[in-house]
C-alpha cells in the first residue's frame, strides 16, 4: 500500500512538472490536499495493518508457547517413564544376575552330585529312598516294609503286605553300563554298549527272581524290579536296534519280574490300594454277617420266650374268664339269698368249680 502511494506522489509530480508555469495555485492547493488525505489513509492502513500483525503476532506467539508447554510435559512424562523402565530394567538385570549365578551354583552342585552317584552303592541307596518315598506317600505304613528279611537269610528293599500275601519290590538297579551308553557317539560303540547293559539287566532280574520270590514265606509268585528313571526305564522294556537278543521285557515277564518306572509302581499302587480296600470290605462284610447272625439266634431265643409268653397269656385270659363267669353266679346267688321273703334253698357255700 506505502508502495502504490508514493507511486501516485511521483505522478502527480511529473505532471505538474509538464504542465504550464501559470497554473493556478488553487489546483495545487487541491492536489496538496488529497496527497495530505491520501496521506493519512495511508497512514491509517498502516496503524491497522500493524496492529494486525501484531494480534496475529502475539496469537501465533501464545499458540508456539502451549505447543511448547505440551511437548515439554510429554517430554517430562516420557523421561519419567524411560527412567522407570530403566530403573526396571536395572533391577531386573540384578535379578538375572543373581538367578544367573545361583544356576551356575547348582550346576557346579549337580556335577557334584554326578560325581558322588559314581558310586554303584550310593546310587542304589538313592534308589532306596525314591521308593520308600513313593510308598509313604500312597500306601499306609502298616501295608508295606522296608528292608524285608526272609528266613532264607535275603533281604530285599520293601515288600507290600495285601493281606497274607506280599509282593517283593528290588530298587537296586545296574546304572554303569546304562550311563557309558548315553556318552558314546558312534554307532558301533552303542551296539557294544547296549548288549552290555541289556546284559546287566537280565542278571538283575534273574537275581530277583531267584531270591525275592518266595511262595514258602507268603510272597506273590511275581517280584517287581524297581527303575528309578523314566528314560532308564524306556531304554530297559522298548526294543533297540543295538540289541539283537530278546527284548528285556520279554525275557523279564519269562522269569515273572515285572519292570516298574516311578510313574508305572504309582499306577500298580493305585490297583493295591483297590485290592485292599476290597479287602476290608470283605472283612467289615463277614463282621457284618457274623453279627446278623448272632441277632438272628438273639431274635430265635425271644421268639420262643414270646410263644412261651404268649401261651402263658393265654391260660391266664383262659382261667381269668372262667373265674369271673364263677363269680358273676355267684354274685347273683348272693343277692337272690339276701332278699326277704325269697325261700332259698340251702346253697353250698363254696363256689362251683
Amino acid at each position: 500500500m506505502f508502495l502504490v502511494v508514493i507511486l501516485i506522489i511521483a505522478l502527480v509530480i511529473a505532471l505538474l512538472k509538464n504542465k504550464p508555469e501559470q497554473k493556478n495555485d488553487q489546483s495545487f492547493a487541491l492536489l496538496q490536499q488529497q496527497v495530505n488525505l491520501l496521506k493519512d489513509q495511508v497512514s491509517k492502513d498502516i496503524t491497522s495493518s500493524s496492529q494486525l500483525v501484531d494480534e496475529r503476532l502475539k496469537s501465533m506467539i501464545d499458540s508456539v508457547n502451549k505447543q511448547l508447554t505440551t511437548v515439554d510435559k510429554t517430554l517430562s512424562d516420557r523421561m519419567d517413564k524411560n527412567n522407570i523402565i530403566v530403573n526396571n530394567v536395572r533391577e531386573n538385570l540384578g535379578s538375572l544376575s543373581q538367578a544367573t549365578e545361583r544356576i551356575r551354583e547348582i550346576g557346579k552342585d549337580i556335577s557334584s552330585l554326578q560325581e558322588i552317584l559314581r558310586s554303584p552303592k550310593l546310587r542304589g541307596s538313592l534308589g532306596e529312598l525314591f521308593l520308600s518315598d513313593l510308598l509313604s506317600q500312597i500306601l499306609p505304613s502298616v501295608n508295606y516294609s522296608l528292608q524285608y528279611k526272609f528266613k532264607n537269610g535275603e533281604t530285599v528293599d520293601a515288600v507290600v503286605n495285601i493281606g497274607e500275601r506280599l509282593i517283593s519290590i528290588d530298587s537296586k538297579f545296574p546304572l554303569e553300563n546304562f550311563i557309558k551308553l548315553t556318552e558314546l557317539k558312534t554307532e558301533e560303540e552303542k551296539r557294544s554298549q547296549k548288549k552290555k547293559f541289556v546284559s546287566d539287566v537280565k542278571k538283575h532280574i534273574d537275581a530277583i527272581a531267584s531270591k525275592y520270590i518266595v511262595s514258602d514265606e507268603g510272597t506273590f509268585d511275581f517280584a517287581l524290579m524297581y527303575i528309578p528313571a523314566e528314560n532308564v526305564y524306556y531304554e530297559t522294556i522298548t526294543k533297540s536296534d543295538y540289541s539283537d537278543d530278546k527284548p528285556v521285557s520279554s525275557y523279564a515277564l519269562e522269569k515273572k519280574v515285572v519292570p516298574v518306572s516311578p510313574n508305572s509302581l504309582y499306577a500298580y499302587l493305585q490297583v493295591i490300594i483297590l485290592g485292599l480296600n476290597g479287602l476290608k470290605i470283605e472283612k467289615n462284610a463277614q463282621v457284618i454277617l457274623e453279627h446278623l447272625q448272632r441277632l438272628k439266634l438273639d431274635f430265635e431265643r425271644f421268639k420262643t420266650d414270646f410263644d412261651v409268653l404268649g401261651k402263658h397269656i393265654t391260660s391266664a385270659k383262659s382261667k381269668y374268664d372262667d373265674t369271673d363267669k364263677r363269680l358273676n353266679r355267684f354274685e347273683d346267688k348272693l343277692l337272690q339269698s339276701g332278699q326277704p321273703g325269697q325261700e332259698t334253698e340251702e346253697q353250698p357255700l363254696l363256689i362251683e368249680k
